[in-house]
């Protein structure tokens, strides 16, 4: 947030001001799937996996690669954090950053989620959103964003001037995590990362340049559905904000479970192969 200028402005602000934006990361290159192909198959699915989240806790599923899950809006509108990791290494997970660097703020059909470093490859390609027609509203909100962290506890004790709340979507993760790895809490706290915010609607304030939440538009019955590109661990939150209308890190506000349903297509797309580790050296110019 800005604060009111202590600067005397000079001469030529407005010229400075006026210089057009360039694209941090021109992606006409970037490789890009036929998601035609996927959503091809996507039409002869078996159910093979079922898990719920429960209200302001979080739950983990496997994905094998060349599957596909959904993330849905069961009960009521509830918005879900998401963590994604390489089902054999806990170390390659979901980039959000470099994902919003390389997608946009708000994810949607086509967009790939990107693991991290040294890897740096496509996890999971979205590959269906009964939410695409919401677009970005008047307020610039728009759903599935990857420019929020999660909610956390260490966060709410700083607001909440030594507040102790153990069901945001970091501690929850982590409970998780440490359930499906056998990780202790401790071991497993290092790995829960930056997240996909699925349902909620999000933007920045025109004026302030604040990060802002707004009653998530998702209804019972929709879903954001996913590829897995390589064998996935999953793990989901139902946020303790609920739709995330209000508030969140709370007890106050109506929450409400997520299912996350797993699918095997009856084939693979066409000329599909797994994503490899990506091609840099790694000898950093040494």
């Amino acid at each position: 947030m800005k604060p009111t200028p202590l600067t005397q402005i000079p001469a030529d602000a407005n010229a400075r001001k006026a210089i057009p934006p360039v694209i941090c990361y021109p992606v006409d290159s970037l490789p890009r799937v036929d998601i035609a192909a996927y959503r091809q198959v996507r039409e002869h699915l078996d159910l093979v996996g079922t898990v719920k989240a429960e209200p302001r806790d979080a739950v983990t599923w496997h994905v094998p690669a060349g599957h596909f899950f959904r993330i849905i809006c069961s009960d009521g509108p509830q918005v879900g954090d998401l963590n994604l990791f390489n089902a054999h290494d806990l170390s390659e997970r979901f980039y959000s950053g470099k994902t919003r660097a390389l997608n946009g703020t708000h994810l949607g059909v086509g967009d790939q989620l990107f693991t991290t470093f040294p890897a740096m490859r496509p996890m999971a390609t979205i590959t269906h959103d009964t939410l695409d027609w919401y677009g970005f509203d008047e307020f610039g909100g728009a759903v599935h964003d990857v420019i929020g962290t999660r909610c956390d506890p260490y966060t709410h004790n700083l607001l909440s001037s030594g507040g102790q709340y153990h069901h945001c979507c970091h501690s929850n993760l982590t409970r998780a995590l440490a359930k499906a790895s056998g990780k202790s809490l401790d071991e497993a706290e290092p790995f829960i990362h930056d997240v996909l915010n699925v349902f909620m609607c999000t933007g920045f304030t025109r004026d302030t340049g604040q990060y802002f939440m707004k009653a998530s538009p998702v209804r019972p019955g929709d879903y954001l559905e996913f590829f897995a590109e390589i064998d996935l661990l999953g793990a989901l939150s139902a946020c303790p904000g609920g739709d995330c209308g209000a508030e969140h890190s709370s007890d106050n506000v109506a929450c409400f479970p997520l299912v996350v349903e797993i699918y095997k297509p009856a084939s693979l797309p066409a000329g599909w192969v797994p994503p490899r580790v990506n091609g840099y050296d790694r000898s950093h110019g040494a």
